[in-house]
């Protein structure tokens, strides 16, 4: 099967700084789901909202988290979490292959 693209299922979560403000963090949202279009298909995205952390995270004790269920190739994820370092306003990201 020549050409034939193998789509993994993957789960992407955000921890962004509430600093940011709500229209910045809706535009970071669709910076990531954008990448992601690109070369995979998006299944959802879950806004969790603003969460107390459990330890400071750059010196923040709030933090935003957003889910985003995406289907992509294998190179993806690495794209994704290099992007995601370097974006400024990200204060965590994680990327997990999930299940099928």
């Amino acid at each position: 099967m020549l050409g034939t693209k193998i789509l993994n299922c993957y789960e992407m979560f955000l921890l962004f700084s509430v600093k940011l403000g709500e229209e910045n963090i809706e535009s970071l949202i669709k910076k990531f789901s954008d990448l992601i279009s690109q070369s995979g298909v998006i299944e959802k995205v879950d806004n969790w909202g603003k969460r107390r952390l459990a330890y400071l995270v750059n010196k923040e004790p709030e933090g935003i988290y957003v889910s985003i269920g995406f289907k992509a190739e294998s190179g993806v994820p690495c794209e994704l979490g290099r992007v995601a370092n370097i974006t400024e306003g990200v204060l965590r990201c994680l990327v997990i292959k999930k299940e099928e």
